[in-house]
């Protein structure tokens, strides 16, 4: 056995994978200054890619080049509009002026929006393959890239995933030069700085972070720099990938990074500090550093009145409480502190659970596995049927558990309770962490009652305490307290009061709010020409 296990490991070793990743292009990564030899390159690159097209203009004095792109992924009017203006024009040119490189003729005279030369096969093929068009020149080694995107994505829409009823209705899109935009449309500043990079070898895909230079913290801004700038992977299909190379704790339970489809919600952040990073092909944006509260924090807290905003996060921390600890607390109850249930509803509850075989334990775990695998049906069936099936579902094995007398009426009635409190936290990736914590505290209850809820409230607390974002405390502003902050924690102030930007990540610039906003009634004059002040 010992000498299968080392054969084993050697074979092991023999096979291991690579440390780096290979290039994406084939060989012949630089150009030469022959024509000819240039498209014996690209036809080599290329190979069996179609959609390609290679062909040969001619452009300033009938000097030739090949003119690259991506059939469908380049607009054809810009294209043609802007080679037209670098038709041949032989009187461009004084008769005893020297001639001038091709590449620079183009670049004075393109009309495209970005222009930039290359000289590798590699950015060649990145930005052919990204909608731009390629001109290679006969006679020198610099390469054109001329951007003349058009590739296909969809209208701006509202967010599904996290709608309002009083907001803005614009949503991120697939495309990062229109997320930028829409950024910019909100924050009109060149205080706003946007910085690109492109990450995943095979996807190239392209990966912008957003900060408002003096506001966000420069440590904070050169973390996220380093975080995704030593990213190596093959490829990046989703801003997710991002999310788990740059969060502190992987293993924690908790999201360090927040996601939102809503250019408002970033465009709030990054006032308060904080930072954005933008992921090509993908319409969520992450946001860093973040907290627990911001978590639980809506866009329409701060569209409504203060007084509303603040009545809906205290909805929002009292079915946190219920949708994390209800069902732990009606099998801890039930099964080893009986006496703390009034003589009536124990009596009720007594009655309910005499036809089922299962211990509170078993059927609170029944119950929420049923819960969760009707509730990623209806997700994942068409939206048509979606809805109906998992409310018809739940309706009816429900009430068919309980007429079998498999479960108790009352632990229907808790499980309900606790999957409608799960809804009531805006952010998807805190309820599902919420849902997935609500096992393991289930089964502390079942074993250890009251004491096993203690341990497991105070096991979540010191983590949640310990834990960072960015460096920024992942409790703040309670762990560590700071009461000034309080007033965008457990209440929603008036924007006139909440003077100051978290300490943590807005201490740059903290004013934002100047003295003497608070709205007051006007002052006039009355019949008498006395000045009263309105009411």
């Amino acid at each position: 056995m010992y000498r299968f296990l080392k054969q084993w490991k050697k074979s092991f070793r023999r096979t291991k994978r690579p440390q780096e990743l290979p290039s994406f292009s084939k060989p012949g990564n630089a150009f030469s200054d022959q024509l000819e030899a240039n498209r014996a390159i690209l036809e080599k690159t290329f190979e069996n890619c179609s959609d390609v097209v290679i062909r040969t203009v001619n452009l300033f004095d009938d000097r030739p080049a090949l003119l690259v792109y991506v059939d469908g992924m380049v607009d054809r009017q810009l294209l043609d509009q802007g080679l037209l203006q670098a038709v041949p024009d032989r009187k461009r040119r004084g008769e005893g002026e020297a001639p001038q490189s091709l590449v620079e003729q183009l670049k004075q005279s393109l009309t495209a929006g970005q222009v930039r030369t290359t000289d590798t096969m590699d950015e060649l093929a990145s930005g052919v393959f990204g909608g731009e068009a390629a001109i290679v020149p006969g006679g020198e080694k610099s390469v054109l890239i001329v951007g003349m995107d058009r590739t296909p994505s969809r209208s701006v829409e509202e967010p599904q995933a996290e709608t309002v009823i009083r907001g803005p209705r614009e949503g991120f899109v697939e495309q990062i030069q229109t997320n930028t935009i829409m950024l910019r449309k909100r924050l009109r500043t060149a205080r706003l700085k946007i910085e690109r990079f492109t990450v995943g070898e095979l996807t190239q895909t392209k990966v912008a972070i957003a900060y408002i230079e003096g506001i966000a913290a420069d440590s904070v801004v050169q973390e996220v720099r380093d975080r995704v700038s030593r990213i190596e992977i093959d490829g990046v299909i989703e801003s997710g990938y991002i999310e788990e190379f740059i969060e502190d704790l992987p293993y924690s339970p908790f999201p360090q990074v927040q996601n939102t489809e809503r250019p408002d919600v970033v465009a709030a952040n990054l006032l308060e500090g904080k930072i954005a990073i933008l992921v090509d092909n993908t319409p969520i944006a992450l946001i860093v550093p973040m907290t627990f509260w911001g978590a639980l924090q809506s866009a329409e807290d701060y569209y409504e009145r203060f007084l509303i905003g603040t009545f809906l996060r205290w909805i929002r921390f009292v079915f946190l409480i219920v949708a994390l600890f209800l069902p732990a607390l009606y099998v801890a109850v039930s099964t080893f502190h009986q006496e703390m249930i009034p003589t009536n509803l124990l009596l009720s509850i007594a009655g309910a659970r005499e036809a089922s075989p299962f211990p509170a334990l078993v059927e609170a775990l029944l119950m929420e596995i049923t819960f969760e695998v009707l509730r990623e049906a209806g997700v994942r069936l068409p939206r048509q049927v979606g809805s109906a099936i998992s409310i018809v579902g739940a309706l009816v094995i429900g009430q068919a558990a309980v007429q079998a007398g498999i479960v108790s009426a009352p632990m229907v009635i808790v499980v309900s309770i606790t999957g409608i409190a799960n809804f009531a936290i805006p952010r998807f990736n805190m309820a599902i962490s919420i849902r997935m914590l609500r096992f393991p505290i289930i089964m502390l209850a079942g074993t250890l009652g009251l004491y096993g809820i203690g341990i497991g409230l105070l096991g979540i607390l010191i983590h949640l305490c310990s834990l960072r974002s960015f460096g920024i405390p992942y409790f703040s502003p309670v762990a560590p307290l700071s009461l000034v902050e309080l007033k965008d924690v457990l209440i929603r102030a008036p924007h006139w009061a909440m003077k100051l930007r978290p300490q943590e990540t807005g201490y740059q610039e903290s004013l934002r709010v100047p003295q003497g906003q608070q709205p007051e009634p006007s002052r006039g004059k009355d019949q008498a020409g006395r000045q009263v002040r309105g009411r």
